[in-house]
């Protein structure tokens, strides 16, 4: 692994001046750029991380706060360590911030984020990878599906209701997709039951998008995230090994 650089950036985006982290090589020169998307935590120093080890690796990764209409990152107090069980009222705050992001406008910002990595001299030019993490792997599949141009790798952890039986399900985009996707679900997720593994799985095969769809037995939802009460590094790892793996055959 490379030596990081790691910067606070602010994006124009469609309602207004987005914070975001920027993660990349420090050596000056420009690389394949990953666009990762957000947990409903927010940007916070797991995020920056999980960024940073991705930069190590040979990527300009931005991570922008996507929740910004609301506010500078964290747009809610969270402890150290997060334990929603032992907070609930973490996620009496973030359901109304997360209900806010509608599918039209988790687009258009997706647009800017998009642009701003097109003009940004640390990122090569040509299509991008994008992953996210719960909420952010139906924000990861969406702009997948919105801008298939501009995205050659799509990758998804944890992910809930990617598949629901509603009208703006994320996995409705699938026929659009160009990139090459990878999910791995959560095997003790009630966001995403088998139901809605198989509808996703099924689309995509439907689309003929090349992907794999793995579910990681014994794995809660967030299991990537080492600040909560959900962490599995078993998982995590794997996790590591399938996003490199991914990225290193399409950007």
């Amino acid at each position: 692994m490379t030596a990081v650089e790691g910067s606070a950036v602010d994006i124009p985006a469609a309602d207004g001046t987005a914070d975001a982290y920027l993660a990349r090589p420090g050596d000056g020169n420009a690389y394949p750029a990953v666009l990762f998307f957000m947990d409903a935590f927010g940007l916070r120093p797991r995020l920056r991380a999980m960024a940073d080890r991705l930069a190590g690796e040979g990527y300009t990764v931005l991570v922008p706060n996507v929740f910004y209409r609301h506010g500078r990152a964290p747009v809610v107090d969270l402890p150290e360590f997060i334990d929603p069980k032992s907070r609930p009222e973490i996620f009496r705050h973030l359901g109304p911030v997360m209900r806010a992001l509608t599918p039209d406008l988790a687009m258009r910002d997706a647009d800017a984020w998009l642009r701003w990595l097109a003009g940004c001299s640390s990122a090569a030019a040509g299509p991008v990878g994008v992953t996210g993490y719960c909420m952010g792997a139906a924000l990861a599949l969406r702009t997948a599906g919105t801008y298939p141009d501009r995205v050659a790798a799509v990758a998804g952890f944890h992910g809930g209701n990617l598949a629901t039986d509603g009208p703006q399900s994320p996995h409705l985009v699938a026929g659009d997709i160009t990139a090459e996707a990878y999910f791995g679900h959560a095997d003790r997720d009630p966001g995403l039951p088998p139901e809605q593994q198989q509808r996703l799985a099924a689309a995509l095969t439907a689309a003929g998008v090349r992907h794999r769809c793995e579910v990681y037995a014994g794995a809660h939802h967030g299991y990537t995230q080492a600040d909560t009460a959900a962490y599995d590094q078993e998982a995590t790892e794997r996790h590591w090994a399938e996003l490199l793996g991914l990225l290193r055959r399409t950007l």
